[in-house]
């Protein structure tokens, strides 16, 4: 944490650093997206001298997106769940199909 952060702020850091530890992250990793998440929020509020235009016009806070960015990717099932769910369905040729062939097969 910056030097004359809040005590508020100190306690967030060490609330978020120890949920993505909880959650598998490496500690450099954990230590990284708290001070990233404590900055962005310091920066919504005014208590950062300098922020990015991002950090300050996001309609939502890190809270309220909850991580919507990091999934925003996401593809839905994958292709082994596709593959288990064409063979209990008995679909013909799965095995050589991939993820899109077997999306259509079961029709998604």
């Amino acid at each position: 944490m910056p030097a004359g952060s809040s005590k508020k702020r100190e306690r967030q850091y060490e609330h978020i650093k120890e949920g993505a530890e909880k959650r598998g992250a490496s500690e450099k990793r954990a230590k990284e997206i708290a001070a990233r998440t404590v900055n962005k929020e310091r920066a919504r509020s005014g208590e950062a001298r300098t922020s990015s235009k991002t950090s300050t016009e996001d309609p939502k806070s890190s809270y309220q997106r909850g991580g919507q960015r990091s999934h925003r990717g996401s593809q839905g099932p994958t292709r082994d769940q596709l593959y288990e769910e064409a063979k209990k369905r008995n679909v013909e040729g799965r095995s050589s199909m991939n993820k899109q062939q077997l999306r259509e097969a079961l029709g998604r």
